[in-house]
């Protein structure tokens, strides 16, 4: 694939004027699902490109964003009072928990190390049998299916020292939940090219059907994200919301087969809760009862009562509610050095992608066709 053809200034220029040219009766708001997207929308200021009548919006899409504080307090507690290794991705660490973050956890002592993969850490849980390893498993369907992989690895070969702390999310359940609420308007939704690449497009039939909400599947580059702004405009300015697939060249309606197998036979669906949104049912995957001798909730620790920092409005962002310039403090006393709510960890982040993409080099070359 030629990436290049994905940027071309002079297409997205043409995109632009076709955006701002359109005959918009009200301004509508359209959320990016995908912290990938975030993360270009703010590297390309695709946002500047539009017309006023088109808002973007931030959602639940980052996974170490939508990962609660008592998550991380509770793989600390585990780690305290089991004195277990904790295996990590790297964007987890810094991530604030209640009282203290993995880093700063590790700091004082506990055994945390950081993997790129989940094979990776039950390579090490291989190495060290008389080491209890926890990985932590954050991530939505797309991780999960790699962490599927693992668990499966880790049965087969009896790896009964690697255990799994999940924390993974599934998108469909926690838009629904997000777009039933009230005090939420979204007329359009980017949906995540990544997670639909696993899951096909089917499973967000309902979105256009149940709740009227227009819908794209979008690819990641520039050009990618403003044809399917135009999509969408299209069908919110035709009444006639739908679902369409803006990503072909990963995506199809079925999705993969293989990475769903994996999924259905290590993890059952549960009640699970997302910073900003609350517990939402039948939104996380657990390892199935069959396999409780992997699961590190077999740890028994002290109940855990997770709480932010009072001034932090990283929930309201993942709502749509707030922009991340909007929290008293953003870029102040919150930065990706020293951030104080998750959004400003991963790069996924709405909050870190402003503070770090603007004005890029990219998006100048883009601006200034």
């Amino acid at each position: 694939m030629n990436v290049a053809q994905y940027r071309d200034p002079m297409l997205a220029q043409k995109l632009a004027g076709r955006l701002r040219s359109l005959d918009l009766p009200r301004r509508i708001r359209i959320m990016e699902v995908c912290g990938g997207h975030t993360a270009a929308i703010y590297r390309y200021a695709l946002h500047a490109l539009l017309p006023d009548t088109i808002e973007l919006l931030s959602g639940p899409g980052c996974p170490v964003c939508v990962t609660p504080n008592e998550y991380i307090d509770r793989a600390i507690a585990i780690a305290d009072s089991h004195h277990v290794v904790l295996a990590s991705f790297g964007d987890l660490l810094r991530v604030p928990g209640s009282h203290e973050s993995l880093s700063q956890a590790r700091a004082r002592g506990c055994d945390v190390r950081v993997y790129y993969s989940s094979a990776e850490a039950l390579d090490f849980a291989e190495t060290q049998p008389q080491r209890n390893v926890v990985f932590l498993g954050i991530g939505f369907e797309t991780t999960a299916c790699t962490i599927a992989a693992t668990m499966r690895r880790a049965i087969e070969h009896n790896v009964r020292n690697f255990k799994l702390l999940s924390a993974m999310k599934t998108m469909p359940n926690a838009l629904r939940a997000l777009l039933s609420s009230p005090d939420i308007r979204v007329d359009g939704l980017l949906l995540p090219g990544h997670v639909t690449a696993i899951t096909g497009t089917s499973v967000f039939e309902f979105l256009p059907r149940d709740l009227g909400v227009a819908c794209t599947v979008s690819g990641f580059e520039p050009l990618d994200i403003l044809e399917s702004i135009d999509s969408l405009a299209g069908q919110i300015l035709a009444k006639a919301p739908r679902l369409e697939n803006g990503y072909r060249r990963a995506v199809h309606s079925a999705g993969n087969a293989s990475a769903q197998q994996a999924m259905r036979e290590l993890f059952c669906e549960t009640d699970v809760t997302w910073r900003g949104l609350g517990a939402i049912p039948q939104s996380g995957l657990t390892l199935r009862s069959e396999f409780a001798e992997w699961d590190a909730a077999q740890y028994r620790i002290a109940a855990q009562h997770g709480h932010e920092h009072p001034a932090c409005r990283c929930g309201d962002i993942l709502r749509g509610h707030t922009r991340p310039q909007e929290c008293p403090l953003f870029g102040s006393a919150c930065t990706p050095e020293s951030p104080l709510g998750a959004c400003m960890v991963s790069s996924e982040g709405a909050c870190a992608a402003v503070y770090q993409f603007a004005n890029t080099h990219e998006a100048r070359e883009l601006h200034h066709a």
